[in-house]
Protein backbone atom coordinates (compact mmCIF):
# COMPACT_ATOMS: atom_id res chain seq x y z
CA UNK A 1 0.00 0.00 0.00
CA UNK A 2 0.93 3.71 -0.96
CA UNK A 3 3.47 5.15 2.17
CA UNK A 4 3.09 2.03 4.08
CA UNK A 5 5.48 -1.19 3.94
CA UNK A 6 4.89 -4.58 5.48
CA UNK A 7 7.84 -7.15 6.40
CA UNK A 8 7.40 -10.96 7.82
CA UNK A 9 9.79 -12.64 9.86
CA UNK A 10 9.98 -16.59 10.27
CA UNK A 11 9.02 -15.70 14.21
CA UNK A 12 6.18 -14.31 13.57
CA UNK A 13 7.47 -10.72 14.03
CA UNK A 14 6.01 -8.30 11.86
CA UNK A 15 7.42 -4.87 11.13
CA UNK A 16 4.84 -1.95 9.65
CA UNK A 17 7.00 0.90 8.04
CA UNK A 18 6.35 4.05 6.87
CA UNK A 19 7.75 4.47 4.14
CA UNK A 20 7.81 8.35 2.66
CA UNK A 21 11.19 8.95 4.12
CA UNK A 22 11.26 12.41 1.95
CA UNK A 23 8.59 13.86 4.11
CA UNK A 24 9.87 12.34 7.29
CA UNK A 25 7.41 10.05 7.26
CA UNK A 26 4.77 12.51 7.73
CA UNK A 27 1.36 10.40 7.51
CA UNK A 28 -1.01 11.40 4.35
CA UNK A 29 -5.37 10.73 5.02
CA UNK A 30 -4.58 7.66 2.90
CA UNK A 31 -2.06 6.27 4.87
CA UNK A 32 -4.35 7.20 7.90
CA UNK A 33 -7.00 5.00 6.56
CA UNK A 34 -5.15 1.73 5.68
CA UNK A 35 -3.64 2.04 9.18
CA UNK A 36 -6.88 0.90 10.70
CA UNK A 37 -7.64 -2.25 8.79
CA UNK A 38 -3.92 -2.63 8.85
CA UNK A 39 -3.59 -3.47 12.72
CA UNK A 40 -6.90 -4.96 13.10
CA UNK A 41 -6.17 -7.77 10.19
CA UNK A 42 -2.82 -7.99 12.07
CA UNK A 43 -4.41 -8.44 15.51
CA UNK A 44 -6.27 -11.25 14.03
CA UNK A 45 -3.75 -13.22 12.54
CA UNK A 46 -2.93 -15.99 14.25
CA UNK A 47 0.51 -16.91 12.97
CA UNK A 48 1.57 -12.76 14.31
CA UNK A 49 3.32 -13.12 17.44
CA UNK A 50 4.56 -9.33 17.29
CA UNK A 51 4.15 -5.94 15.60
CA UNK A 52 7.18 -3.51 15.06
CA UNK A 53 5.70 0.33 13.78
CA UNK A 54 8.79 2.23 12.23
CA UNK A 55 9.91 4.93 9.82
CA UNK A 56 11.94 4.63 6.23
CA UNK A 57 15.08 6.41 6.01
CA UNK A 58 16.44 8.61 9.30
CA UNK A 59 12.70 9.27 11.09
CA UNK A 60 10.05 7.58 12.84
CA UNK A 61 7.33 9.88 11.47
CA UNK A 62 6.95 13.75 11.50
CA UNK A 63 3.20 13.62 12.09
CA UNK A 64 0.72 14.42 9.59
CA UNK A 65 1.27 15.68 6.24
CA UNK A 66 0.28 19.54 6.22
CA UNK A 67 1.19 20.05 2.89
CA UNK A 68 -2.36 17.99 1.84
CA UNK A 69 -4.60 20.23 4.31
CA UNK A 70 -5.87 22.85 1.99
CA UNK A 71 -6.85 19.69 -0.48
CA UNK A 72 -8.69 17.42 2.70
CA UNK A 73 -9.23 19.55 5.38
CA UNK A 74 -10.85 22.47 4.27
CA UNK A 75 -14.38 21.99 5.11
CA UNK A 76 -15.78 21.06 8.74
CA UNK A 77 -16.50 17.72 7.06
CA UNK A 78 -13.38 16.79 5.64
CA UNK A 79 -11.86 17.34 9.28
CA UNK A 80 -14.22 15.40 10.87
CA UNK A 81 -13.88 12.50 7.94
CA UNK A 82 -10.01 12.96 8.55
CA UNK A 83 -10.12 13.06 12.03
CA UNK A 84 -12.06 10.10 12.08
CA UNK A 85 -9.52 8.61 9.93
CA UNK A 86 -6.54 9.72 11.87
CA UNK A 87 -8.27 8.38 15.43
CA UNK A 88 -9.68 5.60 13.95
CA UNK A 89 -5.63 4.39 13.01
CA UNK A 90 -4.61 5.32 16.36
CA UNK A 91 -7.20 3.50 18.17
CA UNK A 92 -6.62 0.19 15.96
CA UNK A 93 -2.96 0.10 16.89
CA UNK A 94 -3.75 0.89 21.05
CA UNK A 95 -6.63 -2.13 20.78
CA UNK A 96 -4.16 -4.93 18.42
CA UNK A 97 -4.67 -7.85 21.42
CA UNK A 98 -0.90 -8.47 19.52
CA UNK A 99 2.23 -6.67 20.98
CA UNK A 100 3.19 -4.30 19.62
CA UNK A 101 6.79 -1.74 19.48
CA UNK A 102 7.27 1.74 18.14
CA UNK A 103 11.03 2.12 16.87
CA UNK A 104 11.56 5.27 17.43
CA UNK A 105 14.49 7.03 15.24
CA UNK A 106 14.59 10.88 14.93
CA UNK A 107 11.88 12.75 14.49
CA UNK A 108 8.26 11.04 16.79
CA UNK A 109 6.24 14.50 16.85
CA UNK A 110 2.75 15.76 17.03
CA UNK A 111 0.35 12.84 15.10
CA UNK A 112 3.97 10.62 15.50
CA UNK A 113 4.16 10.93 18.84
CA UNK A 114 0.73 9.61 19.07
CA UNK A 115 1.23 6.61 16.91
CA UNK A 116 3.90 5.95 18.87
CA UNK A 117 2.04 5.98 22.41
CA UNK A 118 -0.67 4.11 21.12
CA UNK A 119 1.86 1.44 20.75
CA UNK A 120 2.52 -0.92 24.20
CA UNK A 121 6.43 0.13 24.32
CA UNK A 122 8.82 2.25 22.36
CA UNK A 123 12.44 1.95 22.17
CA UNK A 124 14.44 5.12 20.75
CA UNK A 125 18.23 5.82 20.34
CA UNK A 126 20.67 8.78 20.59
CA UNK A 127 18.45 10.46 17.20
CA UNK A 128 15.15 10.50 19.28
CA UNK A 129 13.18 13.65 19.22
CA UNK A 130 9.90 13.23 20.21
CA UNK A 131 6.98 15.93 21.26
CA UNK A 132 3.37 17.45 20.84
CA UNK A 133 3.95 21.07 19.40
CA UNK A 134 -0.07 21.89 19.49
CA UNK A 135 0.24 24.73 21.76
CA UNK A 136 2.83 26.47 18.97
CA UNK A 137 -0.20 25.12 15.93
CA UNK A 138 -3.33 26.68 18.12
CA UNK A 139 -4.90 23.21 18.22
CA UNK A 140 -5.95 21.07 21.59
CA UNK A 141 -5.64 17.86 20.92
CA UNK A 142 -9.02 15.39 21.33
CA UNK A 143 -9.16 12.52 24.57
CA UNK A 144 -7.58 10.09 22.11
CA UNK A 145 -4.05 10.85 21.70
CA UNK A 146 -4.01 13.12 25.11
CA UNK A 147 -5.12 10.09 26.58
CA UNK A 148 -2.61 8.17 25.45
CA UNK A 149 -0.31 10.59 26.19
CA UNK A 150 -1.40 10.48 30.71
CA UNK A 151 -1.01 6.72 30.36
CA UNK A 152 2.59 7.22 29.58
CA UNK A 153 4.16 9.82 31.52
CA UNK A 154 0.91 10.81 34.01
CA UNK A 155 -0.36 14.07 34.47
CA UNK A 156 2.33 16.49 35.92
CA UNK A 157 4.55 15.14 32.79
CA UNK A 158 1.60 15.20 30.24
CA UNK A 159 1.30 19.09 31.29
CA UNK A 160 4.86 19.64 30.75
CA UNK A 161 4.85 18.49 27.36
CA UNK A 162 1.54 19.73 25.79
CA UNK A 163 2.16 23.45 27.70
CA UNK A 164 5.77 23.89 26.69
CA UNK A 165 5.47 22.16 23.15
CA UNK A 166 8.82 21.29 23.52
CA UNK A 167 10.81 18.84 21.07
CA UNK A 168 11.92 16.38 23.61
CA UNK A 169 15.97 14.70 22.88
CA UNK A 170 15.94 10.78 24.12
CA UNK A 171 17.28 11.12 27.62
CA UNK A 172 14.67 13.27 28.46
CA UNK A 173 12.08 10.95 26.68
CA UNK A 174 13.24 8.57 28.55
CA UNK A 175 12.79 10.56 31.72
CA UNK A 176 9.23 11.03 31.56
CA UNK A 177 8.15 7.72 30.07
CA UNK A 178 7.44 8.81 26.39
CA UNK A 179 9.84 5.76 25.48
CA UNK A 180 10.61 2.15 27.65
CA UNK A 181 14.37 1.99 26.44
CA UNK A 182 17.21 3.69 24.37
CA UNK A 183 19.25 1.67 22.55
CA UNK A 184 22.92 2.40 22.44
CA UNK A 185 22.84 2.16 18.21
CA UNK A 186 20.22 2.46 15.99
CA UNK A 187 16.25 1.80 17.58
CA UNK A 188 14.92 -0.61 14.88
CA UNK A 189 17.48 -3.25 15.85
CA UNK A 190 16.94 -2.72 19.12
CA UNK A 191 12.85 -3.23 18.93
CA UNK A 192 13.37 -6.23 16.55
CA UNK A 193 15.58 -7.94 19.66
CA UNK A 194 12.58 -6.95 21.84
CA UNK A 195 9.93 -8.34 19.83
CA UNK A 196 12.45 -11.93 19.15
CA UNK A 197 12.36 -12.03 22.88
CA UNK A 198 8.69 -11.60 23.48
CA UNK A 199 8.10 -13.53 19.90
CA UNK A 200 9.50 -16.66 21.58
CA UNK A 201 7.11 -16.68 24.60
CA UNK A 202 3.64 -18.33 24.73
CA UNK A 203 1.42 -16.22 23.00
CA UNK A 204 -1.57 -16.81 25.00
CA UNK A 205 0.54 -15.49 28.26
CA UNK A 206 1.19 -12.55 26.06
CA UNK A 207 -2.16 -11.74 25.09
CA UNK A 208 -3.64 -12.62 28.39
CA UNK A 209 -1.36 -9.97 30.21
CA UNK A 210 -2.15 -7.40 27.38
CA UNK A 211 -5.58 -7.99 28.17
CA UNK A 212 -6.04 -8.15 32.09
CA UNK A 213 -3.07 -5.22 32.31
CA UNK A 214 -5.78 -2.71 29.94
CA UNK A 215 -8.69 -4.22 31.95
CA UNK A 216 -6.80 -3.01 35.29
CA UNK A 217 -5.73 0.24 33.92
CA UNK A 218 -9.20 1.09 32.91
CA UNK A 219 -10.18 0.37 36.35
CA UNK A 220 -12.77 -2.35 34.98
CA UNK A 221 -11.01 -5.83 36.75
CA UNK A 222 -14.16 -5.84 39.42
CA UNK A 223 -16.98 -5.53 36.52
CA UNK A 224 -14.74 -7.76 34.38
CA UNK A 225 -13.75 -10.15 36.85
CA UNK A 226 -15.14 -13.50 35.04
CA UNK A 227 -13.25 -11.96 31.84
CA UNK A 228 -10.10 -12.39 33.84
CA UNK A 229 -10.44 -15.55 34.84
CA UNK A 230 -11.52 -16.97 31.82
CA UNK A 231 -8.31 -15.94 30.28
CA UNK A 232 -6.34 -17.05 33.15
CA UNK A 233 -8.18 -20.35 32.57
CA UNK A 234 -7.68 -20.54 28.92
CA UNK A 235 -4.02 -20.51 29.78
CA UNK A 236 -3.78 -22.77 32.54
CA UNK A 237 -5.33 -25.59 30.49
CA UNK A 238 -3.44 -24.97 27.14
CA UNK A 239 -0.94 -27.33 25.23
CA UNK A 240 1.73 -24.02 25.77
CA UNK A 241 1.24 -24.19 29.86
CA UNK A 242 1.82 -28.19 28.92
CA UNK A 243 4.84 -27.42 26.45
CA UNK A 244 6.37 -25.10 29.29
CA UNK A 245 6.40 -28.13 31.92
CA UNK A 246 7.92 -30.61 29.51
CA UNK A 247 10.73 -28.43 28.10
CA UNK A 248 11.69 -27.60 31.65
CA UNK A 249 11.82 -31.39 32.75
CA UNK A 250 13.23 -32.22 29.33
CA UNK A 251 16.10 -28.83 29.53
CA UNK A 252 14.88 -27.78 26.33
CA UNK A 253 13.67 -24.32 24.61
CA UNK A 254 9.93 -24.62 24.68
CA UNK A 255 8.03 -24.26 21.44
CA UNK A 256 5.06 -22.57 21.65
CA UNK A 257 1.80 -22.96 19.42
CA UNK A 258 -0.66 -20.36 20.78
CA UNK A 259 -3.02 -22.85 21.71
Amino acid sequence: MDGIELRRDASGVVTVSLTRPEKRNAVSLAMWRALGPLYRALGADPAVRAVILTGAGHHFCAGADISEFAAVRSTLADIAAYEEAADGATAAIRDCPKPTIAAVSGYGVGGGCGLALACDLRVGDATTRMGIPAARRGVVYGALDTGLLLRAVGLSAAKLILYSARLLPAADCLRLGLLNEVAPAAALPAAEALAAEIAANAPLSVAGAKRVLEVMAAGDEAARAAEIHAIVERAATSDDYREASRSFVEKRAPVFRGH
